[in-house]
């Protein structure tokens, strides 16, 4: 005798199903870091004073060690060479320190609260900041440099050599925004995450930015020569000025890596540790 069993009903689609046990599944790929850099870059755009003031604080710093400070330092004219790359630096520096205040005023406004109830990577959010940070400061960074150009800076640098030294300049900012993103978390409010951002902007000052270290006094050379801002600018300086670049592209590379790995992961213990 032969039994007949009834067919089976069709399986339904892993979506369906999902919903149905009240489980939300996650977006895949990077949908979710997509849809947060356009959310951070669509908020860059309405607050166009800080976008502006991230480009024309540089600019006005550079126009003022060229044309005030610049004939005192340099009296042929050729300080604009000297000082452009760390007047990049400091550009990544305003711009990277807005990312510590919408981080902030996320974590403030409950925003991250909810995102964290989605079906959304934690650190999604983190990098929809980043990555648009990175836009931000890349146009600011060319935008610092048409102006340079206008006001007689001069590099010699050859195409690879001018991809490296962009290629460096991206990495740092990378970095600094990473950690300016970590700051964010950290911080208490937004005004006070602004004035820590505002507080790392001075340690560009203390490096081969804006004079040689050999000018500074004995105590004050050790601490210039030994923190990661002044192999990086060496490292660009010597890119786009075709001058020897000896040992600091890997101490500039090697410094990007550590506060790289340090600020990812003071971020994610920071994103975690706000989750409970």
């Amino acid at each position: 005798m032969t039994v007949l069993s009834a067919p089976s009903a069709p399986r339904p689609p892993a979506r369906v199903a999902a919903a149905a046990s009240g489980i939300r599944p996650r977006l895949r790929g990077i949908a979710a870091e997509r849809v947060f850099v356009r959310r951070s870059l669509t908020l860059s755009l309405r607050d166009g004073e800080t976008l502006s003031m991230s480009i024309m604080l540089p600019v006005t710093l550079m126009l003022l060690f060229t044309f005030v400070f610049g004939g005192a330092i340099e009296k042929d004219g050729s300080y604009v060479d000297y000082v452009v790359p760390g007047i990049i630096l400091l550009c990544a520096g305003f711009g990277a320190a807005s990312t510590a205040t919408y981080v902030s005023r996320d974590m403030s406004t409950g925003i991250i609260d909810r995102i964290r109830t989605m079906p959304l990577r934690p650190g999604s959010v983190l990098t929809g900041h980043v990555i648009a940070s990175l836009v931000r400061n890349l146009v600011s960074t060319a935008v610092v440099f048409g102006v340079a150009l206008l006001v007689g800076f001069r590099p010699s640098a050859g195409p690879l050599q001018w991809v490296a030294a962009f290629g460096v300049i991206a990495v740092y900012i990378l970095v600094i925004t990473y950690l300016y993103a970590a700051i964010g978390l950290a911080a208490g409010s937004p005004e006070a995450a602004a004035g820590y951002g505002f507080i790392l902007m001075f340690v560009p000052y203390l490096s081969s930015a804006f004079v040689p270290v050999d000018t500074m006094p004995a105590w004050l050379q050790w601490i210039a020569e030994n923190q990661p801002i002044t192999p990086i600018i060496e490292t660009i300086r010597g890119l786009l000025m075709d001058r020897p670049l000896d040992a600091q592209p890997y101490w500039a590379l090697g410094w990007c890596a550590l506060i790289l790995a340090v600020s990812v992961l003071w971020g994610r213990w920071l994103f975690g540790r706000a989750r409970h």
